[in-house]
């Protein structure tokens, strides 16, 4: 059986560091690795980059410090756009140096005065593109479900920032756990494709405690393969990322059941093994015919 190019988010063994995600990773028999910038120590990059370049693994989509243009609930501080921005930049040149798939980037929340924030978004957007095209990097925008905060939630909103952007190296994450129950998620997964760049794969718990609550693939209620199908007839033959955020204390929730608090090894093994098996449940195009 052939499966697509698979990652593993970082996010997803919290607690481990950087290189025990790289052996935990490869030995699950994942090809990728989607960074977070808070497992870099400062000033050892070289000495990073070497480990990922002998991992064999190919990184993918690499998330920031500071990803939101302006404060969302996640990405609180700091408060100041302007702040936020300089960070973002520096982000963006870090890890550009380390070849990623693409960096993501998320909006922030709409606030009290949504037209105020979207403007505000335009231009911090526009100056993340412009770092980006310098440092030779492509941006992931994330749409986010309502309850996460979010400025852009729909695929259409998001295509929508976009172009007010102005910016052609600026393309779409999908997150299966923030779109799944939209009306028209797989209309929109198939009149937008062309714009994915990387997709973002979890369950959904049910019921879900909280937004860090989170399950591995084929143990929630997301239609996964359908999703999958969708995709797959659309054209789309890019990476899919899992990124499972499952509260052990961390941010608040001690799940008794918290995946963050089994062994990056395990979790890694659990996490490549599910997809396959959700993945091989989806309907082939060939077999629509």
């Amino acid at each position: 059986m052939a499966y697509p190019r698979l990652s593993i988010s970082e996010c997803t063994t919290y607690t481990a560091s950087f290189e025990q995600d790289l052996a935990a990773y490869k030995e699950a028999g994942a090809e990728g690795i989607g960074i977070w910038e808070f497992k870099l120590p400062k000033g050892q990059d070289n000495r990073l980059r070497e480990a990922l370049s002998k991992s064999g693994l190919s990184p993918t989509l690499c998330v920031p410090e500071v990803p939101s243009i302006v404060p969302d609930p996640f990405f609180r501080e700091p408060v100041d756009p302007r702040a936020r921005r300089t960070e973002l930049s520096a982000a963006i040149r870090r890890l550009a140096a380390f070849k990623p798939l693409a960096v993501m980037v998320l909006p922030g929340a709409p606030g009290d005065n949504p037209a105020d924030t979207r403007r505000i978004v335009v231009e911090g957007l526009k100056a993340a593109a412009d770092t980006a095209g310098e440092a030779g990097v492509t941006l992931g925008l994330e749409p986010l479900r309502k309850s996460a905060g979010s400025l852009v939630t729909t695929l259409p909103e998001t295509i929508e920032l976009i172009e007010d952007v102005g910016a052609s190296n600026i393309q779409i994450i999908l997150d299966t756990w923030h779109f799944w129950d939209l009306p028209d998620a797989l209309a929109s997964i198939r009149a937008n494709v062309a714009r994915v760049v990387g997709v973002q794969v979890n369950d959904w718990r049910e019921p879900v405690r909280s937004w860090c609550d989170r399950v591995l693939p084929g143990d929630g209620k997301i239609d996964l393969p359908a999703i999958f199908s969708t995709l797959e007839s659309a054209g789309y033959k890019g990476w899919y990322d899992v990124e499972v955020f499952s509260d052990n204390g961390l941010f608040g929730n001690r799940y008794p059941d918290s995946l963050w608090d089994l062994e990056a090894a395990e979790l890694a093994r659990r996490a490549v093994a599910q997809f396959r098996k959700v993945w091989d449940r989806r309907q082939a195009p060939d077999a629509k015919r």
